[in-house]
């Protein structure tokens, strides 16, 4: 993800993260001895992401945001500012080729603005690409970015999962909250997007068992 490369060059300090000291891949940031970049999956896909990263969480070789870049060719990531709108990420969002949506909890947004089924996504992209704005961060951080002024009238899609994460390298806030990546992947079956549902399914396992290698408290489920 470019938005890592960037706020690396402009970084002053080191940012440790959990397990500092394990000697990582660049790209995929797993133990380099089990880099799963050669796995990198080739497939089409018709969506479009765009991440909103809370400051650090590009640095995290936990987040999982990379992992759908690397399946969704058309993405886009900015750094998440209170009072700073992104001239770029503006344009993006304004751009006549995309839906905009934001991926979020509808409970936490006017009923209005709702999607609730595969018609009314369909109703809302017509025949633009859908653009799914992805709140990067921890369940509170993300709270804060979706109070953004310019998020305030895009349509709201809400996963409800009807089984848990498998993703034990960041606790949950709550018992049925998904990582970012488990949400991409039903978005993606919602948007008909199967093949790269599939494919961001699969890399997603690989990167989960590549991850714990050197975690033996952790066990892979």
């Amino acid at each position: 993800m470019h938005l890592r490369a960037q706020e690396l060059t402009k970084s002053t300090r080191t940012f440790n993260a959990r397990g500092n000291k394990v000697i990582r891949c660049a790209h995929c940031l797993v133990p380099k001895t089990e880099c799963i970049c050669q796995h990198r999956p080739d497939v089409t896909c018709h969506s479009a992401f765009c991440f909103l990263m809370y400051q650090g969480e590009c640095f995290k070789p936990s987040n999982t945001g990379r992992i759908i870049a690397d399946v969704v060719k058309n993405n886009h990531a900015f750094l998440w500012e209170r009072t700073y709108y992104d001239p770029q990420l503006r344009g993006l969002l304004n751009d006549p080729q995309y839906a905009p949506i934001v991926v979020f909890p509808q409970q936490y947004a006017a009923q209005s603005r709702w999607i609730n089924t595969q018609t009314e996504l369909n109703t809302i992209t017509q025949r633009k690409k859908p653009l799914f704005v992805m709140l990067d961060g921890t369940w509170r951080e993300a709270k804060k970015m979706f109070k953004s002024a310019y998020l305030a009238k895009l349509p709201v899609l809400g996963i409800q999962p009807l089984t848990g994460s498998t993703y034990q390298l960041r606790e949950a806030a709550h018992l049925h909250q998904l990582c970012t990546a488990e949400v991409a992947i039903e978005v993606l079956k919602m948007a008909d997007d199967h093949s790269a549902a599939l494919a961001l399914d699969e890399y997603f396992t690989l990167f989960r068992q590549a991850y714990i290698v050197h975690k033996p408290h952790l066990k892979f489920v």
